[in-house]
């Protein structure tokens, strides 16, 4: 019986040894047996379904990538987006691998893609201000088009067939301009697992994000939280349309549960979802606040509840104007918050907020705090209300009450990184209707006061302290001319300085303004007091002015009505401004307030590399701060050792963080370049300059004088002079930027008896415009007038450049110039070898990246030639040419020279060309959208 028993266990165990054996060596030949197909049928797929640059270094079929299924696997995948992010990545990852089918490989030699995985990826999905986005690349079958007309099927954007999705260690990030909504999703982990094959299915997902920043409009409303989702969504494939059934999502600890609908449409999308956390802890709720703050949390009591609810639901498609409302409602009630066992807790924390965003529009903007208040003790209190509707044009009506010793408020609250002391009241109501159009403002009665007053941070050791501020306000009609904002008095002492404010303001349809400022502050140390990472400021400031007047005086010319007086001195201090990418540092500025002007006494200041020494007057300085669209006017000497025009440029990598949105909006769509010299157009100031050098693309100019300055957005140069090569060229300009990325200008200038090879070699303009010089020698002038634009790099656009002008050759020796030697070999004449150029006057105009040169003649040996024709900055020729023969030229041989200047093609008795095409360049693009070819007449 134990032979028998025996002999059943060997046989069995070879049988499953076998067995393994052979599953094993099918895992290896089985990719060995079918990898051109697969291989041929995965890049027949991309082909077929991708509307998009699919590129990869390598590919395997293998078993064990993704054990047990098949897949084939591609390596260092980069996957471009759809028009009009045809240039842009979609996705970048290590690798990204199909399953196949195995059954219907086997049996129907078919290759079926039913899994995918993806790892170590940036999948990048964005959308312009247009509403277009990249990840439209899958081109749907055409058994599939039919269904465009049939009325009952969903508008179509795309079909899956998968059966597996596995995303590992992802960053995905979603930059939507057009509804102005950014998340950017870190370690993102995501397995979807369903019935793909079908039409319509169940998708189980498992999905895990280990930090994910949420922000609209540029605001940021989460950062950095962990979030957990379990979901099972029903997905319509024909027209890509996601249900939402089973949906567990956690952030940090905060539960929500969603429900809805969301379907791809081809121009946009249709949502319908409800995303609530209903009855849930304050403590949870706070613990989706920003991360510095989770520390505080752990040493502080929380008690109440509060249920928030947030629906998104319409469709969206901009062409057809289409976009979806946004609820928010937030509701806490019995609150309380006790930091380390305080002496007095913060309690009755009620709070009930409504928002509505009806078609994402500001403009119908809703918002219905209908309860804010909280009590401190027994004695402090704090009670709001506050609803509006619209935005530029907004109806309000709310008001604020409160008193509060702010020492026991912070004692509540652990504000463990700032301290504050002092007594606050305010006691304010507003209704009515705000416009700045209409000059209305809402009635308005009350005030805020806060005395004995004390500030200290943890970035700073000394504290600012007897801090007092009073300001009342007071509007009974409701409109700009009756509002009445008065602050007597604000003051302040800080490291023993005191700074003390008073002032009154009225009738703001013509702003009438009483304020009297005096004090002296170290800007740099009460800066450490609210410094912010990544930010210094220092400098020194001290003021004594006595500011009295309405706008009025001042814009029609009543200055002597104007009683501006006092002083401003600044030293060391660091300014920043949205549209420069570097900071201004003001060394010292001493200025003097007379009536209408600001005088500079006493200014300089260096920007990067280059230095300002500047002394003039600013008018009307008090109307530019008081009026939101004012221009700033003024009249200055400026001296300099040296500007760096290329430091200006907009998208140059720079100190500033809070950049203008467009230039930001460049940046990322345009990474390699440095972008133009951003002109403020609220300026109106000349500047009679005197710079010892100045640089830009590589250009030095030496001796810069002239008057320059800036209006209504335009920079420009008025008989200005500077040292080039050792000569003296004459300018008068404009410059003009079109956006972040584009410029206009148009200059007039003058050059005499400079070196040709020197410009040639030195001046890019001009080795593109006079190729010819390459291979002369000699002294010329040149008398031009040309216009055109700069790409974002602040270089020539030459396709848009128009002109005419003059290039004088006083004494110029050219040799080796193709074109003449190919004349030469030609008509057998070698005395046109290396002909000599002396008093000859070009005549020449350019229009659409053609240079057309009217007829000149000149001496060679005995014979007097005669050019004329058209060239193009891309070197094409189209010339014609009138040998004139000894004695006087008055028998010539007509010559044509086509092809280009490195490779000339030269006719002898011929008339006969080539034309050369114009380009046609597209203004509002700034590009050339048609290069220049060859036609033969």
């Amino acid at each position: 019986m134990n032979l028998s028993f025996r002999n059943i266990a060997l046989k069995t165990g070879k049988v499953i040894g076998i067995t393994i054996a052979s599953i094993l060596l099918l895992l290896f030949l089985i990719p060995l047996l079918f990898p051109g197909k697969v291989a041929s049928e995965v890049k027949k797929i991309a082909n077929e379904r991708l509307d998009s640059k699919l590129e990869f270094t390598n590919s395997k079929l293998s078993f064990f990538t993704h054990f047990p299924s098949l897949t084939v696997s591609l390596d260092d995948v980069s996957l471009t987006g759809s028009a009009p992010f045809r240039n842009d990545t979609l996705l970048k990852a290590g690798q990204v691998a199909f399953g196949i089918n195995l059954k219907r490989l086997f049996f129907n030699s078919e290759v079926k893609i039913n899994k995918l995985y993806v790892s170590k990826a940036l999948i990048n999905v964005m959308v312009n201000e247009k509403g277009q986005a990249n990840y439209n690349i899958y081109v749907a079958p055409e058994d599939r088009n039919d269904s465009k007309n049939d009325p009952n099927q969903p508008e179509e954007g795309t079909a899956l067939r998968l059966e597996r999705i596995d995303l590992e260690d992802c960053h995905i990030k979603y930059n939507d301009r057009s509804a102005k909504i950014l998340v950017d999703a870190k370690g993102f982990n995501y397995i979807g697992k369903g019935n793909l094959s079908e039409d319509i299915f169940d998708l189980s997902t498992d999905a895990e994000i280990e930090t994910v920043d949420f922000y609209y409009n540029r605001t940021a409303y989460l950062r950095k939280k962990k979030l957990h989702a379990d979901l099972v969504t029903r997905i319509n494939t024909h027209a890509l349309s996601f249900i939402l059934q089973k949906n567990e999502l956690y952030i940090n600890k905060l539960p929500l549960k969603f429900t809805g609908i969301f379907t791809i449409l081809k121009e946009g999308y249709k949502i319908n979802i409800k995303a609530a956390s209903e009855n849930t802890t304050l403590k949870d709720l706070f613990s989706v606040m920003p991360p510095e703050y989770l520390g505080w949390m752990e040493n502080t009591q929380m008690s109440g509840r509060s249920d928030l609810l947030f629906t998104f639901r319409g469709n969206y498609n901009v062409a057809k104007k289409q976009k979806p409302n946004l609820a928010f409602n937030l509701k806490i009630d019995n609150g309380s918050v006790n930091y380390k066992n305080a002496p007095v807790p913060l309690t009755d924390f009620q709070m009930d907020l409504n928002a509505m965003m009806p078609s994402l529009d500001l403009e119908k903007l809703k918002i219905n705090l209908r309860d804010l208040h909280f009590n401190v003790g027994h004695n402090d209190y704090f009670k709001a209300f506050f609803q509006s509707t619209g935005y530029n044009e907004m109806t309000v009506n709310g008001s604020v009450k409160g008193a509060l010793n702010l020492a026991t408020v912070d004692a509540a609250l652990g504000l463990n990184t700032i301290d504050l002391k002092g007594i606050l009241r305010t006691d304010i109501q507003a209704k009515g209707l705000f416009s700045t159009s209409k000059k209305l403002f809402p009635k308005t009665r009350g005030g805020i006061a806060l005395h004995n007053g004390w500030l200290k941070t943890d970035s700073y050791p000394n504290p600012i302290t007897d801090i007092t501020f009073v300001a009342n306000i007071l509007n009974q009609k409701g409109t700009f001319e009756d509002l009445i904002v008065a602050v007597a008095p604000a003051s302040f002492v800080f490291e023993g300085n005191p700074v003390y404010v008073k002032a009154a303001l009225s009738d703001f349809n013509d702003l009438a303004y009483n304020a009297k400022i005096k004090g002296e502050l170290n800007v740099g140390r009460i800066y450490k007091v609210f410094s912010q990472k990544g930010v210094d400021i220092t400098g020194y400031a001290k003021a004594d002015l006595l500011l009295k007047g309405k706008q009025s005086y001042a814009t029609t010319g009543q200055y002597d009505k104007l009683d501006n007086k006092g002083t401003l001195v600044l030293r060391n201090i660091k300014a920043t401004s949205e549209l420069f990418p570097k900071a201004f540092f003001i060394k010292q500025g001493n200025f003097r307030f007379q009536n209408e002007k600001m005088w500079f006494e006493k200014f300089y200041a260096s920007y990067g590399k280059s230095d300002f020494d500047i002394n003039g007057y600013l008018l009307n300085t008090i109307n530019y701060f008081l009026e939101s669209k004012g221009t700033l006017s003024g009249n200055f000497n400026m001296k300099s050792k040296l500007i760096n025009v290329d430091e200006f440029m907009a998208l140059e990598k720079g100190e500033n963080e809070d950049r203008n949105l467009a230039v930001e909006y460049a940046k990322e769509d345009h990474p390699k370049m440095s972008g133009v010299v951003i002109i403020p157009k609220n300026l109106n100031v000349s500047l009679t300059t005197k710079a010892d050098k100045v640089e830009y693309n590589g250009l030095v100019l030496n001796k810069l004088t002239g008057k320059t300055g800036i209006t209504k957005g335009n920079f420009y140069l008025e008989k200005a002079t500077f040292n080039i090569i050792d000569c003296i060229v004459g300018i008068d300009a404009t410059y003009k930027d079109e956006n972040p990325t584009a410029a206009h200008f148009d200059a007039h200038f003058t050059a005499k008896d400079f070196s040709v090879q020197r410009a040639y070699n030195e001046i890019p303009m001009f080795h593109e415009m006079v190729t010819a010089a390459e291979k002369a020698q000699g002294i010329i002038s040149v008398d031009y007038t040309i216009k055109g634009d700069l790409n974002g790099n602040m270089s020539p656009i030459y396709a848009s450049f128009e002109g005419n002008g003059i290039l004088n050759l006083r004494d110029v020796k050219i040799k080796g110039l193709k074109l003449f030697d190919g004349i030469s070999s030609k008509t057998g004449q070698n005395s046109l070898n290396n002909p000599d150029m002396k008093g000859i006057e070009i005549k020449s105009s350019i229009d659409n990246n053609l240079i057309h040169i009217q007829p000149f003649t000149f001496n060679v040996a005995t014979f007097k030639p005669t050019i004329k024709g058209t060239s193009s900055f891309d070197g094409l020729l189209d010339l014609r040419m009138r040998l004139g023969l000894p004695p006087f030229g008055i028998i010539g041989i007509p010559i044509v020279i086509t092809g280009t200047h490195l490779d000339p093609q030269i006719k002898v008795f011929s008339k006969t060309g080539k034309k050369i095409d114009d380009a046609i360049y597209d203004e509002k693009h700034n590009k050339v959208i048609k290069k220049e070819k060859v036609s033969t007449l």
